[in-house]
């Protein structure tokens, strides 16, 4: 498959680049790759604004693949199968939703943990990382171990993403500086707890006990993305609530900063 074949390009670029072992190399970009796998919905999932060119991890920002995203369900988010069409899976994995279900089933798949199902998925099929992450999401909701807009460990949280046409250092400083900040995201509290130019910025949100973390990556010289996960709320309703906030409040940031540009 195309995603195969450009992965392994990779790995053959950096075997060159660092005179390590296919295997080595391998890995390496696989821990990059994936954020070393971790139990989180990084990449957030598609939103319902726009498909993602690029989506970052806790560590790092990494390129992903697009996806074709269905409306919402009604009175919540919707869920990962009705984001990401079976057609497209199938055209990226070379596998539909059923197939990789019945898989993961005679793997065992529902007594396995997020960070299990995703390295499976990675090492056993060469599932390129987004991807599996995306398989895992889909198949820990559709087996009821998740609902929609919820981790595995019970909590809920909204997600959001948005491509603007500016370099990514005008995007991140959108989030960092407070009084860029304050011209798209009025009238709310945000204690920054880190902020790492020009990949992540982690915050409170109005004084906790719901916080950020927003994720940068570069879409070529003059356009960026920014991917934000809203973590720890309360419900679903208060998920459903806060996605349609960040789609509206990400589309004025998008306004702002091309308008100026």
């Amino acid at each position: 498959m195309t995603s195969h074949r450009a992965f392994k390009a990779r790995v053959r670029a950096r075997m060159t680049k660092t005179g390590e072992s296919y295997t080595t190399a391998r890995r390496h970009l696989l821990i990059r790759t994936t954020g070393g796998l971790a139990d989180r919905s990084w990449p957030p999932a598609p939103t319902e604004s726009e498909p993602p060119q690029a989506a970052p991890t806790a560590a790092e920002p990494t390129q992903a693949e697009p996806a074709t995203e269905a409306p919402a369900a009604p009175g919540g988010t919707a869920g990962q199968m009705a984001r990401t069409p079976d057609a497209l899976l199938r055209q990226r994995t070379g596998r539909g939703w059923e197939e990789w279900f019945a898989l993961l089933d005679g793997w065992g798949g529902t007594g396995h943990t997020h960070t299990a199902i995703a390295a499976w998925l990675v090492t056993t099929h060469e599932v390129p990382g987004w991807w599996a992450q995306t398989i895992t999401v889909g198949y820990e909701q559709a087996r009821g171990l998740r609902a929609p807009g919820q981790r595995r460990g019970g909590s809920f949280e909204a997600t959001g993403s948005r491509t603007v046409a500016v370099p990514v250092g005008r995007l991140f400083d959108a989030f960092a500086d407070e009084t860029l900040r304050r011209r798209w995201l009025p009238d709310v509290e945000v204690r920054v707890r880190t902020a790492t130019a020009p990949r992540t910025f982690r915050a409170d949100w109005a004084g906790g006990p719901t916080r950020l973390v927003v994720g940068f990556a570069a879409v070529g010289d003059t356009k960026s993305r920014v991917s934000v996960q809203h973590e720890k709320l309360a419900g679903p309703e208060q998920a459903a609530e806060l996605k349609a906030y960040w789609r509206d409040r990400l589309a004025a940031l998008k306004q702002l900063l091309e308008g100026e540009a």
